[in-house]
C-alpha cells in the first residue's frame, strides 16, 4: 500500500524493501559458503559481506539507495529482458508456450528503455511502478517454468 502512493514514504519503503532483499541474499550467500571448499568458500562469504553492507546503507540510507538503485536499474533490465527472450527463442521447439516468456523479455526491455531517460522524478517514479512489474513478471516466469517442466516430464514419460 505504501509503495503506490508516489510521495517520501514510497521511495524509503521501497528502499527499506532493498535493503531486507539484501540481507536476505547476505545469509544466502553466508549459507551457501557452508556447502562449497576452497577459494569458492571466499567468494561466497565476500559477497555476503558485501550484501550485508548494501543492506546497511538500505536500512540507513533508504532514499539514496532508491537513486542508485535507479542508476543501475536500465542495465539490470536490458540482462534479464535480454536472457528471457533468448530463453524463449531457444525453447520454442521444446515449449509450446515459449511466446510467454518472449512476452515477458520485451516487456523488461521496455521498461529498461523507460528507465534510461534522465528525469530523476521519473525514474523513481519507475522504481515503484517496478516493484510491482517484477512481482507481476517473476509470477509469469514462474508459471511459464512450470508449464516447461510440465511439459517436459510428459515428453520424457512418451519417451520412456
Amino acid at each position: 500500500v505504501l509503495v503506490l502512493r508516489f510521495n517520501v514514504t514510497s521511495v524509503a519503503t521501497v528502499g527499506v524493501l532493498l535493503g531486507a532483499m539484501f540481507l536476505g541474499a547476505a545469509l544466502n550467500e553466508f549459507l551457501a559458503s557452508t556447502t562449497v571448499a576452497g577459494g569458492w568458500k571466499f567468494v561466497h562469504i565476500a559477497l555476503g559481506v558485501l550484501f550485508v553492507l548494501g543492506s546497511l546503507w538500505g536500512f540507513f540510507r533508504p532514499i539514496n539507495t532508491v537513486f542508485a538503485l535507479a542508476s543501475v536499474l536500465g542495465f539490470l533490465l536490458v540482462l534479464m529482458g535480454s536472457m528471457h527472450v533468448i530463453g524463449a527463442i531457444l525453447s520454442r521447439e521444446l515449449n509450446p508456450l515459449w511466446w510467454l516468456g518472449l512476452t515477458v523479455g520485451v516487456f523488461e526491455i521496455l521498461l529498461a528503455m523507460w528507465v534510461s531517460q534522465q528525469y530523476y522524478d521519473a525514474r523513481i517514479a519507475l522504481i515503484l511502478v517496478w516493484v510491482g512489474f517484477m512481482a507481476i513478471f517473476r509470477g509469469m516466469a514462474e508459471i511459464v517454468m512450470a508449464f516447461e517442466l510440465h511439459h517436459a516430464k510428459k515428453s520424457m514419460d512418451v519417451l520412456a
